[in-house]
């Protein structure tokens, strides 16, 4: 950040009084610019024994596969994140919602939560953001060509769940160290 969004002034990192993390503040109007992790909501939406994937139509990770999700928009809840990118992404209508996964990303500045849920209906599509949306039983799942960790670690996660058909509210977090190699999965 090199300027004011308050009064167009330039902005300094310091630490602000009474704060313990350096922020970006306005040397003018004295305004600290606080920088907060984003929220990506989603779900895992299922049809019987599969689950829906769709295939990224943009970057990051175009081409790759990806539970359907995305960015929380101001004045939504995370519920509503979620069944709103579920429709942008794959025109999919759920039901019966449960927050199912949470991961903490700091490294990236990100919070990823994934509900549970039941496809209300078959009549998905590829949306803008998608090439193609597919149900996928467990054994034809493109394990690497999975976008993201989280999608990876989702996925496992709830084919163990489903074993024994109880599903609680998991939460993990994915730290990466300066010069350590990321993998997908």
């Amino acid at each position: 950040m090199k300027f004011c969004s308050h009064c167009g002034e330039s902005v300094s990192e310091k630490i602000p009084y009474g704060d313990t993390r350096m922020r970006f503040v306005c040397g003018h109007c004295e305004t600290i610019h606080y920088q907060n992790p984003r929220i990506v909501a989603g779900c895992l939406a299922v049809h019987q024994q599969q689950v829906l994937l769709c295939r990224r139509a943009i970057e990051p990770r175009r081409g790759f596969w990806t539970l359907p999700a995305g960015y929380m928009e101001n004045g939504e809840t995370t519920e509503e994140a979620a069944l709103r990118e579920t429709w942008e992404e794959a025109n999919a209508r759920v039901r019966s919602q449960e927050l199912y996964m949470l991961f903490n990303l700091p490294h990236i500045n990100q919070v990823y939560m994934f509900f549970r849920a039941e496809l209300s209906d078959l009549s998905f599509f590829a949306g803008e953001e998608s090439l193609e949306v597919r149900l996928f039983d467990e054994a034809d799942i493109p394990w690497d060509e999975l976008a993201f960790p989280t999608i990876g670690k989702t996925l496992k996660q709830y084919f163990q769940d489903r074993q024994s058909n109880h599903f609680p509210v998991r939460m993990s977090d994915i730290v990466y160290k300066p010069g350590q190699q990321r993998r997908v999965l």
